[in-house]
């Protein structure tokens, strides 16, 4: 508590704002003042926040903000990642955000309570379930076909046998508890659900009914022993630079499609007329498809085997010069002579980063690395590496793909 008022200056990186003394308030956006009293008076800069679950589900952090603050909180991210390590950026260019309703790929808990199923994410700083009635964060598709999904999980849930602690032979119902994996692919959507079996003929029309009636692209059951197929009446595929790859069930994809273009669109550029260039990390193939043509040739290299063979497949498919070298790079990382064979390097690591390797890139000679990463502070450490062996960094470019959490991405451009 104090005795002043005082203006909220700016937002800290887990979101809450902060005003000249060092005072946190959550909820708040830069222009809001804070009173003696710790209650918020909004300024110019906070809007009504679009969701009634803001507050309670621990997925947004932001939705107070309006767009210029929103934006400026993805930049300074970014920018205040570079500067805490001394990286000396030439350029940092305004950032992108992903519009509402765009986001095509969720993770999402399921549990039982009471004879409720209940689907959402978890409450901020708890294990309890907020149920999701609406989301404005995600693509329309995944949030309506929840009502049903939460019907299908009942009759699924009462069908999970557990063992009564009362007279021998006698059972009760399980309590469910399953993880969803949503993902809106070429075919449509595609359902993961992890944590629950479905033994017998009625489960099993149960299931093919649902998808059947919904238009699910693909649906897979995975009793912890990995996903088994229900429904797939066609290959599903994702779209990656008009090249249609393989996809996985659960395979990591960027979350939405305009995020996805816009890290495309920065490695196009910035490698462009470059003969060679690694791709590591690869994945499906997001950057290699794009880069790959009549005068670049890509590795691919990938240490997940489904999302390996799917890029494989799809390269073997169209004819495009991409080589896909199935690699574990945290181990066994590409060596300096490997390295020095490709005019540039693309790295799009994990949110931990990838020191192994960026260790033997610093060694190369290579003239140019494009690095992507989902987290300023891992990406900011490896940088740091790179500008102390020789190389500068161009450009840094920052991307807000999860609109209104506090979790950001960029793609940046270094040259030796």
């Amino acid at each position: 508590m104090t005795d002043i008022d005082e203006p909220i200056i700016r937002i800290a990186a887990k979101g809450d704002g902060v005003t000249p003394s060092g005072r946190y308030a959550w909820g708040a956006a830069p222009g809001d003042t804070l009173r003696a009293d710790g209650t918020l008076d909004p300024g110019p800069h906070h809007v009504t926040p679009p969701c009634r679950h803001f507050g309670q589900c621990g997925g947004c952090q932001l939705q107070q903000l309006d767009e210029e603050s929103l934006a400026d909180f993805v930049a300074a991210r970014v920018s205040n990642a570079s500067s805490s390590q001394e990286l000396g950026a030439e350029l940092i260019t305004p950032p992108h955000l992903s519009p509402p309703g765009s986001r095509r790929r969720a993770s999402l808990r399921a549990e039982s309570s009471q004879g409720r199923v209940v689907i959402g994410f978890r409450e901020a700083k708890s294990h309890r379930l907020v149920e999701l009635s609406e989301c404005p964060v995600l693509r329309p598709e995944i949030v309506a076909v929840l009502p049903a999904l939460r019907k299908l999980l009942i009759k699924l849930g009462q069908s999970q046998p557990k063992k009564s602690k009362g007279k021998p032979g006698k059972h009760a119902h399980a309590k469910l508890a399953a993880d969803i994996e949503a993902t809106v692919t070429d075919q449509g959507l595609d359902l993961g659900i992890k944590g629950l079996s479905a033994e017998g003929l009625l489960l099993t029309e149960l299931l093919l009914d649902f998808a059947r009636d919904h238009a699910l692209a693909r649906l897979t059951l995975d009793a912890g022993y990995g996903p088994d197929t229900v429904w797939e009446p066609e290959p599903v595929t994702i779209t990656l630079s008009g090249v249609a790859v393989p996809f996985p069930p659960g395979a990591f994809l960027q979350a939405t499609a305009d995020g996805e273009a816009a890290l495309v669109a920065a490695a196009q550029e910035w490698l462009a007329g470059s003969a060679t260039v690694a791709d590591l990390f690869s994945g499906l193939g997001t950057f290699a498809f794009a880069l790959a043509g009549p005068e670049t040739k890509v590795l691919a290299a990938e240490a997940e085997r489904a999302a390996h063979l799917a890029c494989k497949a799809a390269a073997g498919r169209t004819g495009l010069p991409v080589h896909c070298d199935h690699r574990d790079l945290f181990r066994n990382p590409l060596l300096p002579d490997e390295l020095n064979r490709f005019a540039a390097i693309l790295l799009d690591p994990p949110r931990a980063g990838a020191r192994e390797q960026v260790e033997r890139i610093a060694e190369s000679t290579v003239a140019k690395v494009v690095y992507v990463s989902c987290n300023p502070a891992s990406w900011a450490k490896d940088a740091a590496m790179l500008i102390d062996a020789g190389y500068r960094l161009a450009e840094l470019r920052p991307v807000g793909q999860f609109r209104w959490s506090t979790h950001v991405e960029l793609a940046s451009l270094f040259v030796r």
